[in-house]
């Protein structure tokens, strides 16, 4: 069980990375800004689904051997919901609206929270160790 919940909070963490700092950068730099930034928001959905389900799955296996991983890895969860349903649209409205403002500070907010993610993953990981 050790193995399968080190497996799957390094997908986590990785998959997370990888999203943040590669897709979206390569994204914009091999695409048209307009068509990169619809992509984007066409991934965005499979991304926090990605995140949600991986980080309960991450959670259920470590809760036998590290409660305070499966802690952070559920906190992971909880607040990938939000974000997908409330957070993720409201961006959407604030680029639609072309409510510049708006939307860098819904997008900046994004940004932590992702940040914030990926360092809970980071810190569960660590505990291996």
């Amino acid at each position: 069980m050790t193995t399968l919940g080190l497996l799957t909070t390094a997908l986590l963490f990785g998959g997370m990375v990888l999203f943040s700092f590669g897709f979206a950068a390569f994204l914009f730099s091999a695409l048209p800004s307009p068509v990169a930034g619809q992509t984007l928001r066409r991934a965005f959905p499979h991304f926090y689904l990605f995140v949600l389900v991986t980080a309960v799955v991450a959670a259920a296996l470590m809760w036998p051997q590290d409660r305070f991983a499966a802690m952070l890895l559920a906190g992971i969860a909880l607040t990938t919901w939000p974000s997908r349903q409330i957070l993720m649209p409201a961006i959407n409205a604030a680029t639609n609206m072309n409510a510049k403002a708006r939307f860098k500070l819904l997008h900046g907010l994004s940004v932590l929270v992702t940040l914030a993610h990926i360092g809970m993953a980071g810190l569960a990981l660590a505990r291996f160790t």
